[in-house]
């Protein structure tokens, strides 16, 4: 499939709002899940503005989206400590597009930017559906980590650029 990755605009926000849900859907988690992921599944046009948001295209349809953010100070969040450096924080195909190897294009195109970034390591809290995405792209399993929901949690990585 040929695919255009550009930075995303500030106009491109609805569409990767509906992109993270329909990928999160994809999994048929409960409604309540939902209910607690609708901020960070968000995308707002300030957040387009204050971190690297990278929407990918197949002949001018959005068919994914990837963003990194920095956080600047480690940060506790209950019994979480989210580490300071650069995080992938999203990385959501549209459901109709997995397998086409767009989630691997994206992470091609992450490598590189952030290398010219001078960015050398990524964490990321991924779904735990996307577990062997992240080994087969060599993220380095660190543990698990409690989930925003309650009970749940979360597989930790690491990858190196």
């Amino acid at each position: 499939m040929d695919l255009n990755i550009r930075r995303a605009e500030e106009a491109d926000s609805d569409d990767l709002t509906a992109i993270s849900f329909a990928s999160k859907g994809h999994w048929n988690y409960p409604e309540e899940y939902f209910d607690i992921w609708n901020k960070e599944l968000t995308i707002t046009p300030d957040y387009i503005r204050q971190n690297g948001v990278f929407l990918a295209e197949a002949e001018g349809v959005s068919v994914g989206y990837a963003s990194i953010v920095e956080v600047k100070d480690d940060i506790r969040i209950n019994q979480v400590v989210i580490p300071r450096g650069f995080w992938l924080e999203h990385l959501f195909v549209k459901p109709e597009f997995i397998g086409r190897r767009i989630g691997m294009q994206l992470i091609t195109f992450l490598k590189r930017w952030c290398g010219g970034e001078g960015i050398e390591r990524l964490h990321i809290f991924s779904d735990p559906h996307a577990r062997g995405f992240y080994e087969k792209v060599g993220a380095r399993y660190i543990g698990e980590v409690p989930s925003s929901v309650a009970g749940r949690t979360v597989p930790f990585y690491v990858l190196q650029i």
